[in-house]
């Protein structure tokens, strides 16, 4: 495994994101589509409270002492119960930045952190350290993935009358 180029991937992950997302106005930022799934307002909301509640805060716990359990988290309950697809979207991918930034920060801090500590997680079973980072990088790809397809969507939304399926020929 290589830490240094995961960690690099993390905090280029926040540059591009700024950078695809900038011009998107609160609608669009909010806009779901008609067969279901998370707004991209939602979904950068969920990638901040991932870094700030799961990924950091579970990796801290498991370098410090694996034996000890992660408090819960409910990452599609929460959507839902923090309203959000109400919050304020550039705030919140400037919250994101800020947040990834940080976590940047603490894991170039971390040296030769022992990326085989093994966490023995009750769904998935032994887990190490390097596989929540390298979870972690994949996690921003899977939601990149994500705003794509709610790009896609609304490029559709916005052309009614017209087809999109060039773009897939």
């Amino acid at each position: 495994m290589n830490p240094e180029l995961l960690i690099g991937r993390l905090g280029l992950f926040a540059k591009g994101l700024r950078h695809l997302l900038e011009g998107l106005n609160n609608a669009d930022a909010r806009w779901r589509p008609p067969d279901g799934g998370w707004s991209i307002l939602e979904i950068v909301c969920h990638l901040t409270a991932e870094d700030r509640d799961d990924f950091r805060s579970r990796l801290e716990s498991m370098l410090q002492d694996p034996s000890k359990p992660w408090p819960p988290i409910d990452p599609e309950g929460r959507v839902q119960e923090m309203g959000f697809n109400e919050h304020d979207f550039q705030k919140t991918l400037q919250q994101f930045e800020l947040e990834r930034a940080r976590n940047v920060v603490w894991l170039k801090s971390l040296g030769t952190a022992s990326w085989t500590e093994v966490y023995e997680h009750p769904q998935l079973g032994p887990l190490r350290a390097g596989d929540l980072l390298a979870s972690w990088v994949s996690h921003d790809a899977m939601h990149l993935r994500q705003i794509a397809a709610r790009l896609e969507k609304m490029a559709e939304r916005d052309a009614p009358g017209f087809s999109t399926a060039y773009a897939r020929a």
